[in-house]
């Protein structure tokens, strides 16, 4: 495609770079359902068996911390319309809870500590209410949320991601709500300016599965959802997010305690989530104690062992970079800001890196100075071996971050290809890991 695409003039704001960059994110499912064994509430529950009496906020903070996760998201209201601060608007809420003797807030003792430890604070608040009875009255309803929306986006310091989805039953009267998405985002961009809105939002789309696997074609640059704050000739940056849970459901259940997500499995998502363009979203749910299970705590600090120890070393450093246009040794600087581009006008080039002896790889990892765009259509990967020239990967998107896994191979040269991009490419990073 031509230079002049609109697409290669779209760029993210600072919230969604900064999102992209930090990769992991961690979604906390707690609530009535945490003690009634169920996924989705009926809204009929009795706010006194909600009773975590061991909770510890700073708990879970510590460990999303030491795992790696830099946004942590709370279900603030589910489904069942339970929520999980005292809202003024309903009492169907922890003051009506034994909890704290009905004066405790879980939301703001997990603003508390999500802000102590320096991280990002995200709430989830289900526009579908099946405990309200003003639910199916659209504007009754519409009115009543937005009043809700703004207590969380009022009293609990800043936040940094909304996250909303689009599950709409019927309500007591039996029709269905009518959602005022446009007055939810415009009262958030008004009390929350910084944060972004996902999934029923204009800054974060959803990935499409709850399997925390994205495409292998993963593009940041979408048509522009309403309300994207920096369109260009109808394209955003509208990048996506994996959601997944590392057990089968979404709140704890005792019963799957056993069935924590394996390792491998676990690293597989990695790979197909952050390692194709993506963001992911890695529920972990706190128990009845109000503290994150044992198997699950343990399961994520294996998980963040293998994953230092996979990118421990860079293997190409100390090689040469050769290649044509300004700067090819900038795709292993490991500086963030840097790139290299071919010459000015050209979407396709070469970096070759002369490695400093032979190296045994089985993982390629690719960025994009993403700051910049999103550009690369097509590349391909070679190494030099005893025998000779090899082709080792091929893909189509980089985006902000691409991680190639291939069986495990010497080499001492590797050429680094882009085929096709949009507009000149902006190559940040190669990095070789064994």
């Amino acid at each position: 495609m031509s230079p002049l695409d609109p697409r290669a003039r779209v760029r993210p704001t600072p919230q969604q770079l900064a999102w992209q960059e930090a990769e992991l994110s961690m979604f906390l499912h707690f609530g009535v359902n945490t003690f009634t064994d169920r996924e989705w509430g009926e809204g009929t529950e009795d706010p006194r068996i909600f009773n975590p009496e061991k909770l510890d906020a700073d708990q879970w903070v510590d460990i999303a911390r030491r795992a790696g996760f830099r946004y942590l998201i709370l279900t603030a209201k589910h489904h069942d319309g339970f929520c999980l601060w005292p809202s003024r608007y309903t009492e169907h809420s922890v003051k009506a809870a034994p909890w704290r003797n009905g004066k405790g807030d879980v939301v703001r003792e997990f603003a508390r500590a999500v802000h102590r430890a320096k991280l990002k604070l995200g709430l989830y608040l289900s526009p579908w209410d099946r405990h309200e009875r003003t639910y199916g009255d659209s504007p009754a309803y519409n009115r009543h949320f937005t009043q809700q929306l703004t207590e969380l986006l009022t009293d609990y310091g800043e936040v940094a991601e909304v996250w909303f989805d689009g599950a709409c039953g019927e309500g007591p009267n039996g029709k269905r709500q009518e959602y005022d998405w446009e007055r939810y985002c415009e009262v958030i961009r008004r009390l929350q300016p910084k944060a972004l809105i996902a999934i029923c939002g204009p800054d974060i789309r959803w990935v499409g599965n709850e399997d925390g696997f994205a495409r292998e074609t993963e593009w940041s640059v979408q048509q522009a959802p309403a309300g994207a704050l920096q369109p260009v000739d109808g394209w955003a940056w509208y990048p996506a997010e994996c959601d997944v849970s590392i057990r089968p459901g979404w709140f704890w259940h005792r019963a799957e305690d056993e069935k924590v997500k394996s390792l491998e499995h676990l690293m597989d998502i990695y790979y197909k989530s952050i390692g194709r363009n993506s963001v992911l979203l890695l529920n972990v749910p706190p128990n009845k104690d109000g503290l994150i299970a044992r198997p699950d705590a343990e399961r994520l600090r294996e998980w963040r062992t293998q994953i230092d120890a996979t990118f421990q070393q860079d293997l190409a450093h100390g090689s040469r970079a050769l290649g044509d246009g300004a700067h090819p040794a900038r795709v292993i600087d490991s500086r963030p800001s840097t790139y290299w581009s071919p010459p000015a006008e050209k979407t396709t080039g070469t970096v070759h890196l002369v490695l400093d002896g032979p190296k045994t790889l089985g993982l390629i990892l690719s960025q994009e100075a993403i700051a910049f765009g999103q550009r690369v259509e097509e590349y391909a990967i070679e190494g030099r071996t005893s025998a000779g020239w090899a082709p080792l990967a091929q893909g189509t998107t980089i985006g902000h971050k691409k991680l190639d896994r291939i069986e495990p191979i010497a080499i001492t040269e590797l050429r680094f290809t882009v085929r096709k991009a949009i507009a000149p490419p902006m190559i940040r990073r190669i990095g070789l890991f064994g």
